[in-house]
C-alpha cells in the first residue's frame, strides 16, 4: 500500500494549530483530487482542505471538534499505483493541485508547505531547506510558486542575491501557573484562548524584529466631515453600506503608496522586496475583543465607492467568522483605528512583513487659528490625529515624514 499522510495544513503566517470542523470523507471512501477531505477552523479563518491525489481513505486520526497542530498527520489515503512501495508525505493546501500534477515521494518542511516541483528545483540548484525558507512567495498565503523559485535561483546565479542570516526571533515566555488557579495575591490565572495567543506572539516578534519610529501629524478634516454628512444618506441608499471615513482614508494611503513606493515594501535579509500590488489591510476589532486584518486588494484601483463596499463586507464576514485564507493574506500596509475607541492617537505595531503601519484618531471638533485675506481668526474646525509607525531599518524619517504629510494634505484638501 502506498501511503499518503494528509497533515493539518498552516493557513497563515502566524497559525499554529487548527480545530476540524467536519470531516466530508469516511474511512473506506474513494476520492479524487481536490475532494472536499475535512473544514478547519484557525485563529483567523475558516477553511475546506481539498485532498491532493486521488485515493482510498484508510485511517482518519482525529474527530470532529478536536484541535491538531500545525504538521500533524490528520487522515492516511491509500493512493495504490505502481510504486506501492514508496511513501508520500504533503501538507495539503488550497492550490496543492495547481502544482502537483504527479504527486510522489514528497518531503515538506513543518514551518512552511512546498510543493513537489518547488522542492524538486531548489534540491537541483543546491538550496537548502533554511535558505528556501527565506524565499519571499507569491503564491497563497505567501507560498513559493514555480515562478518563485525560478526567479530566485536566476537572481542567485547572477549574484543579485546576498545571502544573510535572518534576524532569529525570540523565544517567548509561556511559563505561567496553570489556568484557573489562584496566587497567595488572590489573582485568577487564565490562559490566553488561540485568537490571543496568535496576536501576542506577533506583536512581540515584530517589535523584536522592527526598529519602531513613530511620527504624528494633526489633520484637519473639517472638509471631509461636511462632504460625509452631505452624502451619507444618499450614500446608504444607492451602495446599502453606510459611509464611513474610513474609505476616504484608505484612499488617501493608496495614493501615498502609489507616490512613496519605497514604503510599500518587505525586508528579507539585507534585500529589499517592492511590491507591486497596493493591498491594504483595515484592522477589525471582534465581538470577543480579539483583532483581525482583512486585507482590501488593489486598493488603488477602487473608487471610493468600491473600497466602501469592500471595506463593509469584510468587516462583516470578519466578526461572523467567514473570512477565507485570501481575505487576511498578501496585506503591503495596515491601517488601524484607534478612533472607535474615542483615542485622540496611538501608536501602532507593525504587522510584519509590512514596514508601516497608520494609527487614526477620533476626530474631535476644537478651536483654531485660520488665515484669511483679512487676517486671522479663530473658528471651530474639525481635528483628528494620524500616527505612522514605520520600520527604520528601510524607512528613514524624511521618507516617513513625506508619506504622512501626503496623506496629511490629501484629507485637509477633500473635494466637497
Amino acid at each position: 500500500m502506498s501511503r499518503f499522510e494528509i497533515k493539518m495544513p498552516k493557513l497563515g503566517e502566524s497559525i499554529t494549530e487548527g480545530t476540524i470542523i467536519s470531516w466530508s470523507v469516511q474511512v473506506g471512501d474513494i476520492i479524487k483530487e481536490d475532494d472536499v477531505l475535512f473544514e478547519v477552523n484557525t485563529a483567523k479563518v475558516s477553511a475546506e482542505i481539498p485532498s491532493p491525489v486521488e485515493g482510498k481513505v484508510v485511517e482518519i486520526l482525529f474527530k470532529e471538534g478536536d484541535t491538531v497542530a500545525v504538521g500533524t498527520v490528520v487522515a492516511i489515503v491509500d493512493i495504490g499505483g505502481e510504486n506501492s512501495g514508496d511513501e508520500g508525505v504533503v501538507v495539503v493546501s488550497k492550490t496543492a493541485s495547481e502544482e502537483t500534477p504527479q504527486v510522489k515521494t514528497v518531503k515538506t518542511e513543518e514551518e512552511r508547505w512546498y510543493s513537489p516541483i518547488v522542492l524538486q528545483l531548489a534540491r537541483e540548484a543546491g538550496i537548502q531547506p533554511k535558505e528556501l525558507d527565506t524565499i519571499p512567495g507569491t503564491g497563497y498565503q505567501g507560498r513559493v510558486s514555480k515562478k518563485d523559485i525560478k526567479s530566485y535561483i536566476v537572481r542567485k546565479q547572477s549574484g543579485g542575491i546576498m545571502t544573510a542570516k535572518p534576524a532569529a526571533t525570540p523565544e517567548i515566555q509561556r511559563t505561567a501557573p496553570a489556568s484557573g488557579t489562584f496566587s497567595a495575591e488572590g489573582v485568577e490565572v487564565k490562559e490566553m484562548d488561540r485568537v490571543r495567543k496568535v496576536i501576542a506572539d506577533h506583536m512581540v516578534m515584530s517589535k523584536h524584529t522592527s526598529p519602531h519610529v513613530t511620527n504624528v501629524v494633526e489633520v484637519d478634516v473639517t472638509k471631509l466631515v461636511k462632504w460625509r454628512d452631505k452624502n451619507k444618506d444618499a450614500f446608504f441608499r444607492r451602495e446599502g453600506v453606510k459611509l464611513t471615513y474610513m474609505p476616504a482614508i484608505t484612499e488617501a494611503v493608496a495614493k501615498a503608496l502609489a507616490a512613496y513606493p519605497q514604503v510599500n515594501v518587505s525586508v528579507e535579509g539585507y534585500n529589499i522586496l517592492f511590491k507591486k500590488h497596493i493591498n491594504i489591510g483595515i484592522a477589525v476589532s471582534l465581538n470577543d475583543g480579539n483583532l483581525i486584518v482583512p486585507v482590501v486588494r488593489d486598493a488603488d484601483r477602487l473608487n471610493l465607492n468600491g473600497l466602501a463596499v469592500a471595506i463593509d463586507s469584510l468587516a462583516l464576514k470578519a466578526r461572523d467568522n467567514k473570512l477565507m485564507p485570501d481575505d487576511i493574506s498578501g496585506g503591503t500596509f495596515t491601517i488601524t483605528n484607534f478612533g472607535t475607541f474615542k483615542s485622540l492617537f496611538g501608536t501602532p505595531i507593525i504587522n510584519q512583513p509590512q514596514v508601516a503601519i497608520l494609527g487614526v484618531g477620533y476626530i474631535e471638533k476644537k478651536p483654531a487659528v485660520i488665515e484669511t485675506p483679512e487676517g486671522d481668526v479663530i473658528a471651530i474646525r474639525h481635528k483628528m490625529y494620524l500616527s505612522l509607525s514605520y520600520d527604520h531599518r528601510v524607512v528613514d524619517g524624511s521618507l516617513g515624514g513625506n508619506f504622512l504629510y501626503f496623506i496629511k494634505e490629501y484629507l485637509e484638501n477633500w473635494k466637497e
